[in-house]
């Protein structure tokens, strides 16, 4: 049902900017950032209600809470990150969207760095001297 929602408001949004598009270019492209931005925070209580889910699995599994909240911001840069490289998009600027995407794509290696160091220390620990 709310997948249907979001259609609907997606739906209403893009013939409102096909109409306005010829008109006034920039409203329209006003009227696609607030429509994204209308459908984020629809589903920002469910992005909470995931959040806590892996919380609580991290906690009952005693995974140490620093790489569980490493992931979710890796997981936050990426889905920013094409947000805002989708709105850029839209506004014709397809070389500055590209330099969006890979600004996320190095903040993403910067952060998963401790992640991955730890998990070649476990394997070497592991490995047979």
């Amino acid at each position: 049902m709310e997948m249907i929602q979001i259609v609907g408001i997606g739906l209403i949004a893009t013939v409102l900017s096909l109409v306005i598009k010829e008109q006034k270019p920039v409203f329209a492209f006003l009227l696609a950032l607030f429509t994204g931005i209308i459908i984020f925070l629809y589903l920002i209580g469910k992005i909470a209600a995931i959040i806590r889910v892996l919380e609580n699995l991290a906690e009952q599994s005693h995974i140490n809470m620093i790489f569980l909240k490493t992931v979710l911001k890796i997981i936050g840069i990426a889905y920013i990150a094409e947000f805002g490289a989708q709105v850029i998009r839209d506004a014709g600027q397809e070389s500055i969207a590209s330099k969006i995407e890979l600004a996320g794509k190095i903040l993403i290696m910067v952060m998963a760095i401790p992640i991955i160091t730890v998990i070649i220390e476990t394997v070497i620990k592991l490995l047979p001297a």
